[in-house]
């Protein structure tokens, strides 16, 4: 298996730079668990579901405790076939036969209700895509549902949908969207998109 997400941080101030390197050590405490390279467009993280979202939680806080109107944008991936896999990946979260969807859904609910609140308020808006024939609408119904029923759920919008609320629960949904729906070893790949101290009114 292989995961992973190419990240890509916007701080809309001058002094970019100064906020996105005094936010990297946020990512301190996940280097152990993580492969990362970056260049000059994005910085690829990869390692298990259980780190990847934690570290760009943390990463994305860290940003937004500047004050300053932030975004970042995440093309995150399991089980590409085009990608080899990596021992870095294993999680017990991809591991086995998939249950029924509603035993998912039941796990699900239970991330978020155990997520740790950060005190930072984002936005976010993501689109999954459970790739492969037969049911993987099933998949993304099932997903959906789950999210509408999350506490984190905002609105429904054109090729995506909104969230809204404690950048733990957020990330902690994002992170079950991933791993609950879709066959373990299939390919998921979620569009990503998440907004701080937007100076744009609701």
């Amino acid at each position: 298996m292989f995961s992973g997400a190419q990240i890509s941080l916007y701080p809309m101030t001058g002094d970019f730079v100064g906020v996105i390197m005094s936010a990297l050590g946020a990512l301190d405490p996940y280097r152990d668990q993580l492969r990362i390279e970056t260049d000059d467009i994005s910085t690829l993280l990869v390692g298990p579901p259980e780190v990847l979202f934690p570290a760009m939680r943390d990463l994305f806080v860290a940003t937004a405790a500047s004050g300053i109107h932030c975004v970042l944008s995440a093309a995150i991936s399991r089980g590409c076939p085009g990608e080899p896999d990596d021992a870095i990946c294993a999680s017990p979260q991809l591991n086995g036969p998939r249950e029924p969807i509603e035993q998912r859904k039941d796990a699900a609910f239970a991330a978020i209700a155990g997520a740790p609140h950060t005190g930072s308020t984002i936005a976010a808006q993501f689109s999954l895509y459970v790739m492969g024939e037969g049911d993987h609408m099933d998949e993304i119904y099932g997903c959906i549902d789950f999210v509408k029923r999350s506490g984190v759920f905002d609105r429904s919008k054109n090729f995506c949908t909104r969230l809204g609320g404690d950048a733990g629960p957020v990330f902690a949904a994002l992170e079950a969207a991933f791993c609950k729906f879709g066959p373990p070893e299939g390919h998921v790949t979620i569009d990503l998109t998440v907004s701080a101290n937007s100076p744009t009114p609701r």
